[in-house]
């Protein structure tokens, strides 16, 4: 394959042709042998106040949206193909920020809807492929800390470019319209807006000097040329999902950092020049190898495997900005484990102790915990609170019971710089259990109870994962080869997050009843008036609402008909209604959410859309909307 089609690829299509499945599964024996598990299943949606809806079977009413409507304070939307927001009657939303708007003024006028950003502005613009996000408050103003995830070299480079970068200055360009961009927004009556120049507004990219703390700094994985103490990363990358700490920062979450890496050393084979690379055991866990996405090796020795081969392990951590001070340094936490980072959510344990909930984003991959040792209240200092602590991976038992197991010298026989830095083997080790692509974590404001987007697996019950680990059917991933995706929810004991124990069950499970009468017609609460596939970015709101970001297939054809494009949707964690309140444009991911002060403002992420969106001329332009109650009352 060559590197244009390379880049075309979705990251998932990237690891997917590192570690092909195999191609011998009958899906119409899949079915059967889920059908045959409706008893099982029944068992596993029903807890507590949400039993009354999720009952006991797997097959959805054929109820509208409509009636489900009395829940919320909105009327539901249906589906949407076309280019455009939806939001319900009573509502409005308007652009925030679009990639390639200035931040600055010497950068209005940037953009070209023809030729996109040049690079010598390239990061003084905000970054394209947004993802998540939080607000921040200093006095009246408000900032905002946003992610970009990614880029589309095709839209940001030269058409001669071809999609790839030629010379270090297009690596440059792309390297810039990626990371964390801080903005300062005020409303001026009419909506808000960017404030230009404002003091707090910069931007964080793949060069941007860096600190690391925990006991993986200064190790030997992490020293490089470069950096022989390993204390001094450059750059954060692939910034998917975010979280903010109890002490008012940002945790920006470093995802599919793997597809940045390659090798210059070729070999020569019958079939021409390939990379010359030998992964190791810890690269292959990861989805390292010798072809890079965006062929940066081929201008950055540092992305050069042959040249750097711990630059790699200096990325997939949680990274905390201060989007406050504009002169600090960001800090990235070895003590939270390295692994593809979708956000990380923090709590606080019942005596004080801070804990952070992680998912992997990859197939068969886990869900991860962090306590730290040291307690924190409000005022009192924050040193060491993300720097020393344990690590846990969660096992969830089929009698609807789990744990937290401690990824520790003692209970993995590997020293603690390696638990962090290869987390994953660590959570193997210890018999955690495979998900199907733990995404967002989302904590209830309300009761001490936690959720996680596992957004689908095709390989759950075909393959194991990259580390031989098996995806048995069962417990919170109880179908094969699952397109749909689910929503774990879990309960510590004694309602205290520092618990080690918890009971869990499936909030819902997304599927098509207008597709299928068995399992993959999705839970109870799933109809033909709401149904959706791939939930993927979530978040509470203050009123203790669940609201669910979707990132799935939008053909709206075969197993997918009738669910539309990617959308938001609003769940009652008590009654387990869920309600479509917005609709993105085709093509598009609907990720990252916040609010303003008041909650009288939602700030929606719309990522990689297709068409000619929000513009209607020119280039698709990832953005941030601002929606709205035009009553003037909260939205959130």
């Amino acid at each position: 394959m060559n590197k244009q089609d390379i880049v075309r690829l979705s990251w998932d299509e990237f690891d997917e042709m590192r570690d092909p499945r195999p191609d011998n599964n009958a899906f119409d024996a899949v079915v059967e042998r889920a059908i045959s598990r409706r008893g099982f299943l029944g068992g596993v949606l029903a807890f507590g106040s949400a039993a009354a809806v999720m009952g006991t079977g797997v097959l959805s009413s054929t109820s509208s949206a409509k009636a489900q409507g009395a829940t919320f304070n909105f009327e539901p939307i249906g589906i949407a193909t076309d280019h455009e927001i939806h939001v319900p009657a009573g509502y409005g939303w308007k652009p925030l920020v679009r990639w390639g708007d200035p931040l600055f003024k010497d950068a209005e006028g940037a953009y070209s809807p023809e030729t996109g950003v040049p690079v010598e502005m390239s990061d003084r613009v905000f970054g394209e492929n947004t993802d998540g996000m939080e607000t921040f408050v200093d006095g009246d103003r408000t900032i905002l800390a946003i992610n970009s995830e990614y880029v589309n070299p095709k839209i940001n480079l030269p058409a001669e470019a071809e999609g790839m970068p030629r010379n270090a200055d297009e690596v440059k360009l792309l390297k810039n319209m990626q990371g964390v961009t801080v903005l300062e927004i005020a409303d001026s009556g009419d909506g808000y807006a960017v404030v230009l120049d404002s003091p707090y507004n910069r931007r964080i990219t793949h060069e941007t000097p860096m600190t690391m703390d925990g006991p993986a700094a200064g190790s030997d994985l992490v020293k490089t040329n470069a950096d022989p103490e390993g204390l001094a990363p450059k750059g954060t990358m692939n910034n998917c999902g975010s979280g903010k700490t109890l002490w008012g920062t940002y945790l920006t979450c470093e995802e599919n950092f793997n597809g940045y890496f390659g090798t210059t050393a070729r070999r020569e084979t019958t079939e021409g020049q390939v990379p010359d690379h030998e992964a190791t055991e810890g690269e292959v866990r990861y989805g390292i190898g010798g072809e890079g996405r965006y062929a940066y090796e081929k201008f950055d020795e540092r992305f050069d495997l042959s040249r750097e081969p711990n630059e790699p392990n200096r990325h997939g951590w949680v990274t905390e900005i201060n989007p406050l001070d504009p002169e600090s340094t960001p800090v990235k936490h070895t003590a939270l484990g390295r692994f593809k980072h979708e956000n990380a959510e923090m709590v606080q344990a019942a005596d004080g102790r801070v804990v952070v909930y992680m998912g992997d984003d990859e197939r068969g991959e886990f869900i991860y915990r962090y306590v730290s040792n040291g307690t924190w209240a409000e005022g009192q200092p924050t040193d060491g609170l993300l720097s020393d602590g344990t690590l846990y991976a969660a096992r969830f038992n089929d009698d609807m019971t789990g744990e937290w197991l401690a990824l520790t010298p003692e209970t993995t026989g590997m020293p603690i710089e390696e638990i962090l830095v290869f987390s994953r083997m660590a959570g193997s080790k210890v018999g955690a259990t495979t998900m199907d692509r733990p995404e967002w974590v989302a904590a209830n404001p309300l009761r001490v109870e936690a959720y996680c987007a596992l957004t689908n697996n095709k390989n759950r019950g075909v393959k194991a994962n990259a580390g031989g680990d098996e995806q048995p059917v069962g417990g919170p991933n109880p179908r094969e080869t699952n397109n749909f995706g689910q929503i774990v929810r879990w309960r510590p004991e004694g309602e205290d997050h520092g618990a080690d124990t918890f009971t869990w069950d499936l909030y819902v499970m997304a599927g098509n009843p207008k597709a299928y009468n068995n399992v993959y017609a999705g839970s109870d609460n799933v109809n033909e008036g709401n149904m959706f596939n791939s939930p993927d970015g979530m978040a509470f709101s203050s009123d203790g609402m669940l609201w669910i970001q979707t990132d799935g297939d939008d053909s709206n054809e075969g197993e997918f008909e009738g669910q539309g494009n990617n959308q938001m949707l609003v769940g009652n964690p008590e009654t387990g209604e869920i309600a479509r309140f917005l609709t993105a444009p085709n093509g598009a991911e609907v990720t990252g959410l916040t609010w303003s002060a008041d909650r009288k403002v939602a700030f929606v992420g719309i990522q990689h859309p297709g068409g000619n969106w929000p513009d209607g001329n020119g280039k698709p332009r990832s953005a941030v909307i601002s929606v709205w109650r035009e009553d003037g009352e909260a939205i959130g």
